[in-house]
């Protein structure tokens, strides 16, 4: 007997064995943890940081936890165009999540990893997606030098080129870029008030700095 298959059967079939490897793909992971923050602009350097008009620059953070690594993906708008930056996860912010001073704050931003580039297009805004380890558990050490394990629980990025923040100021280099030739902090995430973590940390642990990896 001679079976004829029609093109929604066949369809049928094919998507009746695909299925389940994509549904084992994109199913959601029901005890994953997800987070959105926005960053505070570092005001010293804010005209050199908006595009015209009077919207403030803005970078919006969406964090999302996997089972093996992290997503975490910016979205820059209401910048200057064709503006480069660096970013990075670093240890130590100046700011409090509400924008206000942390008074606490070293001087410094203590450990800091380069995780991408990002460039504004002609209407400036950009974005960025990285894949890595991130919430609770992002951190980094050198046993060489005797630095303990030690968490980069901020967001921040920096002007890629000096010359584009020397109209407010700005004069030297900062090694936030590959060459360590980058500008100042252009916009970072604040640390919580009350448990002093950064947002990348989204178990507190209960103790001041602390977090539940």
């Amino acid at each position: 007997m001679r079976i004829r298959l029609t093109s929604m059967s066949l369809l049928a079939c094919c998507l009746a064995w695909v299925s389940p490897a994509l549904a084992q793909q994109t199913a959601p992971n029901a005890t994953s943890l997800r987070a959105k923050f926005n960053l505070i602009v570092n005001t010293p350097f804010l005209t050199c940081l908006q595009g015209s008009g009077k919207t403030a620059p803005t970078a919006t953070v969406t964090l999302v936890q996997g089972k093996l690594n992290d997503t975490l993906t910016i979205k820059v708008q209401h910048v200057k165009p064709k503006l480069a930056f660096d970013l990075f996860t670093v240890q130590n912010s100046p700011f409090f999540a509400d924008g206000s001073a942390d008074g606490s704050f070293p001087g410094n931003f203590g450990l800091a990893w380069y995780q991408s580039d990002i460039q504004t297009n002609s209407s400036g805004s950009g974005s960025a997606t990285i894949h890595t380890i991130l919430v609770n558990q992002i951190f980094g050490f050198d046993a060489g030098t005797g630095l303990a394990p030690t968490n980069t629980f901020h967001v921040g990025f920096w002007f890629n080129d000096p010359a584009d923040a020397a109209a407010c100021g700005f004069t030297g280099t900062t090694p936030f870029n590959g060459e360590h030739t980058a500008g100042p902090l252009a916009m970072i995430s604040g640390t919580d008030p009350t448990n002093l973590v950064g947002p990348l940390c989204l178990s507190p642990s209960g103790t001041p700095g602390g977090c539940n990896p």
